[in-house]
């Protein structure tokens, strides 16, 4: 007994010594709630300020950082930017931007820093004390697939030092008509051979093509979550999964199988792996591998046991997962070490259920590393505002780094012990919810806006932030008639001006609707969401279609 309370007196000495190092954490952890024990501090904020919102703006990405604790940010629209804590307050007052290209990816390894553009592979040699590299970048990889969604190009390093590259599908699911009511699948064996999937290259060897990569995997939609656990040596992931499900089918689907029956999928990425898409998705309620609609699934047929791996954690639907980092670091409790850090963006397309998902969440693993199957929410938004996260790090003290993409925030989290009257201060998440699509006489047109429109621009015409624009006080809906049915019929991209507001997320065309559903359906738009415009007869539509 008296050598337990010597060793518990070590331990308690010890995490008050290193609290006393830390620098002093923000009264309300900034605006986040944390576990017990745990506090925050904003180490710099404001970055993405004056860059412009939506898909033609920047935001903030993924995070690195180098073992003297410099951190790169990588945003999706300019360079990267290089922070540094230069007088030990623990806030970044260095900041320099450098590069170009925009992207996502960004790790330092071996020497070097890493990032990807949504078409290639660079990297900067460092230098020990330059923040900024003065070299030339070099390029690994290039000629990458660069469609005109899920670009992004997440990439990882295995314990031998290769490097693998993600290429997604710009599809929400290989199909004629995608994300458009009665779409159907196509035969994708071709396209798997460029998309879906990870690519391992040569960091060490420049000017490589996609062809020059060894095809590591496939079977996926979008995967920018990836990290090397280095207990097991094997790549986890998380897959983003499908939208639209009462969309392409409504006779199978409502609006609730489509807020919850898609799960991210967390897996094990062995090489020559196969995760199902296009032809299947995971519901998390049936706990079972379930056949698309789009090939001619129904919300009951199942894939065949066995032919594609099961993951081994689902996450809530829509909840977007970008950037995951394994713990390494010695501050955190034990139960927190060798576990995962999922930063999750937060869902648009969740209506009529509260959008959800603004968070970091850590999965416990084994001492085998293997995960324990479950999660916690270990980092949220505390009141009304609304951070989406974008990537983690783990610093040289084994600080845990969080970046936050649209406003452009990071967060330094740190461990200053349970005896410290350090709990979180009690805050309520914020639920996000969304009215209710208004009433109208026009029946028809509400309806049909529930089946086809809200999932994406929200039951109240509110839209999705920068994935998807709002229809309240919409321009393009209360002005010209033809102009507005000519979007429907064709598409935005085809009809509206190109240096238009543009977003994350590309609206299909409706082309399949019939006239009377059309009129219905902007007669519907034009009336609410504070929208005056006048009402549209099936001729109208007729006339526009004609016109091609």
């Amino acid at each position: 007994m008296q050598h337990f309370r010597y060793g518990l007196a070590l331990s308690l000495l010890s995490v008050a010594a290193h609290a006393a190092s830390m620098p002093n954490p923000d009264a309300d952890n900034g605006g986040l709630t944390l576990p017990s024990g745990f506090r925050g501090l904003i180490v710099a904020d404001d970055l993405m300020a004056g860059r412009g919102t939506g898909n033609a703006g920047d935001a903030l990405r993924f995070l690195a950082v180098t073992p003297e604790g410099a951190v790169y940010a990588k945003t999706s629209r300019g360079g990267i930017l290089a922070l540094r804590d230069a007088d030990g307050d623990g806030r970044f007052e260095q900041k320099q931007e450098f590069g170009s290209g925009g992207g996502t990816g960004i790790a330092v390894h071996d020497g070097w820093l890493y990032h990807s553009t949504d078409s290639a592979v660079y990297r900067y040699k460092l230098e020990p004390g330059q923040l900024v590299p003065t070299g030339e970048p070099q390029l690994i990889v290039s000629g990458l697939p660069n469609e005109f969604s899920h670009t992004s190009k997440a990439f990882a390093f295995d314990s031998q030092g290769r490097l693998l590259v993600e290429t997604g599908s710009p599809h929400n699911v290989y199909s004629d008509g995608d994300r458009q009511l009665g779409a159907k699948g196509k035969d994708p064996t071709e396209y798997l051979k460029t998309h879906g999937g990870f690519w391992r290259f040569d960091p060490e060897k420049q000017n490589q093509k996609q062809s020059d990569g060894f095809h590591f995997s496939t079977g996926h939609r979008h995967s920018l979550a990836i990290a090397w656990q280095p207990v097991a040596k094997e790549f986890f992931m998380v897959m983003m999964g499908r939208d639209g499900l009462n969309t392409v089918a409504p006779d199978y689907y409502d609006t609730l199988d489509n807020a919850e029956r898609v799960a991210e999928e967390m897996h094990r990425l062995k090489e020559g792996v196969n995760l199902g898409w296009p032809f299947t998705y995971w519901d998390p309620y049936k706990k079972a591998r379930m056949i698309n609609p789009e090939f001619g699934g129904d919300g009951r047929k199942r894939a065949e046991v066995g032919k594609y791996d099961e993951p081994l954690i689902a996450f809530p639907a829509h909840w977007a997962p970008l950037q995951m980092q394994f713990y390494t670091g010695t501050q955190f409790p034990e139960r927190y070490r060798g576990g995962a850090f999922v930063a999750f963006h937060g869902s648009w397309n969740r209506a009529p259920l509260p959008q959800d998902g603004f968070n970091v969440c850590f999965v416990p693993f084994d001492a085998k590393g293997a995960p324990l199957g479950s999660y916690e929410v270990f980092a949220a938004n505390a009141g009304p505002q609304r951070f989406r996260m974008g990537g983690v790090a783990v610093g040289p003290d084994g600080s845990l780094y969080i970046s936050e993409t649209d406003r452009g925030r990071i967060w330094r989290i740190m461990y200053v012990g349970e005896q410290a009257g350090t709990a979180a201060p009690a805050a309520t998440v914020a639920a996000g919810a969304v009215k209710p699509a208004p009433a109208s006489a026009n029946a028809g047109g509400r309806q049909l806006y529930e089946q086809l429109c809200a999932s994406c621009h929200m039951p109240d015409g509110s839209g999705a932030g920068a994935q998807q624009p709002p229809l309240a006080g919409s321009k393009v809906v209360s002005g010209n008639p033809e102009q507005l049915i000519a979007v429907v019929l064709h598409g935005p991209a085809e009809v509206l001006p190109p240096d238009r507001p543009k977003y994350g997320n590309v609206m299909p065309s409706f082309a399949v609707l019939g006239n009377q559903q059309v009129a219905d359906l902007l007669s519907y738009v034009r009336e609410v969401f504070g929208n005056r415009g006048t009402p549209v007869t099936p001729a109208n539509v007729e006339a526009i279609r004609q016109q091609r």
